[in-house]
């Protein structure tokens, strides 16, 4: 229970950096100089360098466990949060970003790591997604609350108070996360990093679950991480305070949802309950664009269908978690998030660019968003139709012939 304590704080500021963008953008742009295809690279820095660090981090979690992984990398995010509160300009804030990126890395995995080696595939995804679940508290941390700190203290001083947690998250991770048992009877060396790598690629069950992996969390983490504020301020004139707000529900639905799917999961399975949850988002994808912008109240609505329905993460981990085995565990996983934040970072780089394109041609806000909201959408929806052709999970929860 400790150790899940300790991941879990690890987990919040995790979240709350994916988020943070969304609601400290407003800062940048004044400060900095930023504009809109900026901000979007500055998110995708941090997801691409998440992302490749994925990498690394599974090769070290089967190498030297999760407390010397976590530890280590948790260093490089203390490390970029110093640099982007004395950040004068976007290369240092976009490198202070990616640093950040490189420390969250391992957050998430090793709570994966253990829950596997602890865990049977179906009971993986209970654990998953309650460290999902109740981890995702640092979502609204970054709307509402961040946006008090910000009027009464300013960004910088705001961004050094957060490495300081960040260093004492780091502290509690080497005296207090325990180690799993090591494996019974197994003299496995684990494969070398890129040949773990490939272990991953060529494993045929994993090729039409990939593509949604890449896309899914993609599109519900730009509009909560990066364009709900723009939009909402843009569109329907919300300030500082209604945006954080706004920001903060749907971060709040995304906690809600990652638990609500649970039942759903055990229910129907995983195949079963992924294909529903992105059914819903992607119409409400597609009803932003034809509807949104002639209500706020409205538009507000089906962020929270998004953020509700949007974050199958530990769903989609289990199914593919059903085709590993023990020795793959720590580089399956670290695989299958590289996939998901990687997705995430080129769906914000080139949502940044499309945004950027329709501003320069002369498009109003409304316009713009609305065709926005048509690329997120279409996006999953092609995804969503290969991942429907994918084998399902094994009936029983263990792992199935690849």
């Amino acid at each position: 229970m400790t150790s899940f304590v300790v991941l879990l704080l690890a987990y919040i500021l995790s979240q709350f950096f994916r988020s943070f963008l969304a609601v400290v953008s407003g800062d940048l742009v004044r400060d900095l100089g930023l504009d809109q295809g900026q901000l979007g690279s500055l998110q995708a820095a941090w997801l691409i360098a998440f992302a490749l660090s994925q990498f690394p981090v599974g090769y070290a979690l089967d190498r030297i466990g999760p407390r010397r992984t976590l530890a280590g990398f948790l260093l490089a995010a203390v490390a970029g949060t110093v640099l982007f509160g004395l950040s004068q300009n976007y290369v240092a804030a976009l490198t202070a970003l990616a640093l950040i990126g490189v420390g969250c890395a391992p957050i998430l995995m090793a709570g994966f790591y253990l829950a596997a080696r602890l865990y049977s595939p179906r009971h993986f995804a209970t654990m998953s997604s309650l460290l999902i679940g109740f981890g995702a508290i640092g979502d609204p941390l970054s709307g509402a609350p961040l946006a008090y700190f910000l009027a009464a203290y300013g960004w910088r001083a705001t961004v050094f108070g957060l490495a300081g947690i960040v260093a004492l998250t780091a502290l509690l991770v080497v005296l207090l996360l325990k180690a799993p048992p090591p494996l019974s009877g197994s003299t496995h060396r684990p494969a070398s990093l890129l040949g773990g790598v490939w272990q991953m690629v060529t494993k045929r069950a994993l090729w039409l679950i990939l593509p949604f992996t890449f896309v899914s969390y993609g599109v519900t983490i730009s509009m909560r991480g990066l364009w709900i504020a723009p939009y909402l301020q843009t569109v329907h004139g919300f300030d500082l305070a209604a945006t954080s707000y706004a920001a903060m529900a749907m971060g709040g639905s995304i906690a809600i949802g990652a638990l609500l799917v649970l039942p759903l999961y055990r229910r129907i399975g995983a195949k079963a309950t992924v294909v529903a949850c992105a059914l819903a988002v992607v119409a409400a994808f597609f009803a932003l664009a034809l509807w949104g912008a002639d209500s706020s109240r409205l538009s507000v609505a089906l962020l929270l269908v998004i953020g509700l329905f949007g974050v199958t993460y530990a769903v989609v981990m289990a199914h593919a978690r059903a085709f590993m085995s023990p020795q793959e565990i720590g580089r399956g996983v670290t695989f299958m998030n590289f996939v998901f934040m990687g997705g995430a970072g080129v769906m914000q780089w080139v949502s940044g660019r499309l945004v950027n394109a329709l501003d320069r041609q002369g498009h109003e806000p409304q316009a713009t968003f609305a065709w926005l909201f048509v690329f997120m959408g279409m996006a999953l929806a092609a995804a969503l139709a290969l991942y429907v052709a994918s084998p399902a999970e094994s009936k029983a929860g263990t792992p199935a012939a690849a």
